[in-house]
């Protein structure tokens, strides 16, 4: 093995700045190798629940499984006034049906499921691969009352017609005073 901090490759960085700063690209002159092997990673495979070899880019998703998009939000909890924080930041590879159109107007309609149900909605923005919201609700509850329920949100389109495009949820059992930020899966509606 040679000295990396010696080596006097055109153009080298700093090896503490070119190893290990992920955005910047890797180095033409390096190969990247798994951990545990000196076998170069572009090869490598691994082994899958069934136990049989498979590279991770030939796996390809059924109907069911396919993606759907992911949801960025942001909770917190302010003891202090008994307060909720949500904060819906972003919507990142959603899809939607084509009888929607190209780029529909999308909205986030939040439901905490309370017997009296607490609703808002994110103002609409237009359909695109990453969809930035940066909007903030808050909500004076007991801590005790949110606990025990669910915070769901429903991905509408309001154009051309309103319709559920998508959902996801997160139980809000471990509500915490630092600000959380969680990434959801967003799923088909349910019928």
């Amino acid at each position: 093995a040679s000295d990396l901090r010696t080596a006097t490759l055109p153009g080298s960085l700093d090896i503490s700045r070119s190893m290990f700063d992920l955005r910047s690209p890797p180095h033409k002159f390096m190969k990247r190798y798994d951990s545990l092997s000196s076998v170069p990673s572009s090869t490598s495979s691994r082994k899958d629940s069934q136990g049989s070899n498979r590279s991770l880019d030939t796996i390809t998703l059924s109907g069911d499984e396919r993606d759907f998009g992911r949801l960025n939000v942001k909770l917190c909890y302010v003891p202090s006034v008994e307060q909720i924080w949500i904060t819906v930041l972003h919507c990142k590879d959603l899809s939607w049906p084509s009888s929607c159109g190209e780029n529909p107007r999308i909205c986030i309609k939040g439901i905490i499921t309370l017997p009296k149900p607490v609703q808002f909605k994110s103002s609409a923005k237009e359909g695109c691969n990453d969809i930035e919201f940066m909007e903030t609700f808050v909500f004076a509850i007991k801590l005790q009352s949110l606990q025990a329920v669910r915070l769901v949100f429903k991905i509408q389109t309001q154009t051309p017609r309103k319709r559920t495009i998508g959902e996801c949820s997160l139980a809000l059992r471990e509500l915490s005073s630092e600000e959380l930020s969680h990434w959801l899966d967003i799923s088909p509606p349910s019928k």
